[in-house]
């Protein structure tokens, strides 16, 4: 740094000091409007929507996704097997999504019970199966 002044250089990263952010002013002063909606509701209110299907002959008003389910499911009955590992694959996502809080429930006295006599049981079995042997 020997040889180049005091003065601010100016270059990638190092804006001019006069055209940076002052303290306490905002990037984007305007912002999000407020009632803006975000893609996520925009989303929703598509696939909520409801539009007419002819089924089995008869027509009904069913929403979206609902639509799009029934199309894949019918795809994946006639034999895709694209479709078929869509449908598994939301299915297995679907159920797998149980509460945090019912996989950590504490099991009861009973279900304690049970299972010490189902584990009796099978000790019981093996033992009877290395004896025979």
């Amino acid at each position: 740094m020997s040889g180049q002044s005091d003065e601010f250089q100016v270059g990638f990263g190092k804006p001019p000091k006069h055209s940076r952010f002052k303290p306490g002013q905002s990037g984007n002063p305007k912002g999000r409007p407020k009632g803006a909606r975000g893609l996520k509701t925009e989303l929703a209110e598509e696939l909520n929507e409801r539009i007419s299907v002819t089924e089995s002959g008869s027509v009904r008003k069913v929403s979206k996704l609902r639509a799009v389910l029934k199309a894949m499911t019918a795809k994946a009955l006639s034999g895709d097997p694209r479709a078929a590992n869509v449908v598994l694959n939301l299915v297995q996502s679907v159920l797998d999504d149980e509460p945090a809080d019912e996989k950590s429930k504490p099991i009861t006295k009973a279900d304690a019970e049970i299972l010490a006599a189902f584990e009796k049981e099978i000790l019981a079995g093996a033992k009877a199966k290395g004896n025979s042997k």
